[in-house]
């Protein structure tokens, strides 16, 4: 489990040593099962009759959309899910299908549900997803009142959906003291991340709730430096994030170790003979890699990666770390967390559709589950509380 920042470009090269760097991490050490450890826990853990379950996911034509709500149902848990049925105008016949079959699925397995329709897009084409589910979580709060845990998952929804949501749970644990633990659950599938593309819309922006510090003018003077996720079929979007935030330089991150062993190689190939030679202007030196299938590995990356920039650049303006989660969810989490924990800003392209290819199955019947443990009575003290998002306020 354990991570380094795998490629320090040359200018920070010995710079570890001398900087008084504060390794200290609000989730390092963390709680993580991956695969059939997964499976020990939930039957274990949820099986303890005094549990009380708050189940958050998504209902759409993912088919990951209902495995960690079968395996909850058949524990003795009490469980109350809000199932979020993402709304895009226009959407895809065949998707549309597959949405309504998983939604059946998932009002079927259990009793205790609720269907929440969120709407990702204003009436002036404006993204309004994340700002939409927030405020349908604060309307019904009275749902988390007496649980013990909240379970998140992640595997059928959007980042600008499930970045805002785990941001208002964090928040609200470390706020309340009537809800104790949140879990994150997500399907580990690389194949079925590169098997359904997002199709950009035209409108860059920043996630609900992580924009961090990045609209503020007092900070136009810091060192803006990009760290763009690299998936395949994503070239109109990086571009469109590439205008919207103008770095000073980016460090994109690929997958490494993967379970595809040349896709490293096949997205450097895709990017480095265009985007990354020419108008980014990447040295090779410069590309992070992370562990595919462990979110912890990149989180503490990126922590490294601002930990060692920010004492460099203290004294000409600061420094800024911009993500772009995009392709793979296990590392979308790893970003996640630490957009979190240092206030970092969150730049996406919203999808207004999505491509599926005809290997995308309608099911899968054993899913690689992860589970990530993030807030709760298993580690000895609360975490501090969350850097604000000023710039919203």
């Amino acid at each position: 489990m354990a991570a380094s920042l795998n490629v320090v470009p040359p200018i920070w090269n010995g710079c570890l040593a001398m900087a008084e760097v504060d390794h200290r991490r609000r989730w390092d050490p963390c709680v993580v099962h991956r695969g059939d450890d997964v499976d020990d826990f939930l039957t274990h853990y949820f099986m303890q009759p005094n549990r009380k379950v708050l189940l958050v996911a998504g209902a759409g034509f993912d088919p990951r959309s209902y495995a960690v709500a079968v395996r909850l149902s058949n524990t003795v848990a009490s469980v109350h899910a809000l199932f979020i049925r993402e709304e895009r105008p226009n959407p895809l016949q065949d998707q549309s299908d597959r949405a309504d079959a998983n939604t059946k699925t998932l009002l079927t397995t259990l009793a205790d549900r609720q269907l929440v329709p969120v709407e990702i897009f204003g009436s002036d084409g404006a993204v309004v997803g994340g700002r939409n589910v927030v405020r349908a979580f604060s309307q019904r709060r009275q749902h988390l009142q007496g649980m013990t845990d909240v379970v998140v998952d992640i595997s059928a929804l959007s980042a600008g959906i499930s970045f805002p949501i785990i941001r208002y749970f964090v928040e609200y644990v470390n706020r309340y003291n009537d809800v104790v633990n949140l879990h994150v659950f997500v399907v580990h599938d690389p194949r079925l991340d590169a098997s359904i593309r997002s199709i950009a819309s035209d409108a860059p922006s920043y996630v609900h709730g992580f924009k961090g510090l990045s609209t503020l003018s007092d900070r136009a003077r810091e060192a803006w430096m990009w760290l763009p996720q690299l998936a395949r079929g994503q070239r109109a979007a990086l571009e469109r994030l590439y205008r919207f935030i103008q770095p000073d330089e980016m460090c994109p991150i690929l997958p490494f170790p993967a379970s595809d062993p040349r896709i490293g190689d096949d997205l450097a190939g895709e990017y480095l003979m265009s985007e990354l030679d020419t108008p980014w202007s990447v040295d090779t030196r410069d590309i992070v890699y992370a562990d595919e299938g462990d979110p912890l590995d990149l989180y503490r990356t990126i922590l490294r990666l601002d930990d060692l920039r920010r004492p460099i650049f203290a004294e000409t303006g600061g420094s800024m770390l911009v993500l772009s989660p995009l392709g793979s969810k296990v590392m979308a989490l790893g970003a996640l967390m630490a957009a979190l924990e240092r206030d970092l800003p969150v730049a996406y392209v919203e999808s207004i559709g999505y491509e599926l290819e005809a290997a995308v199955p309608e099911g899968i019947e054993q899913p690689n589950l992860i589970h990530i443990w993030l807030e709760g009575d298993v580690y000895p003290q609360r975490g501090p509380a969350l850097p604000t998002d000023r710039s919203a306020a």
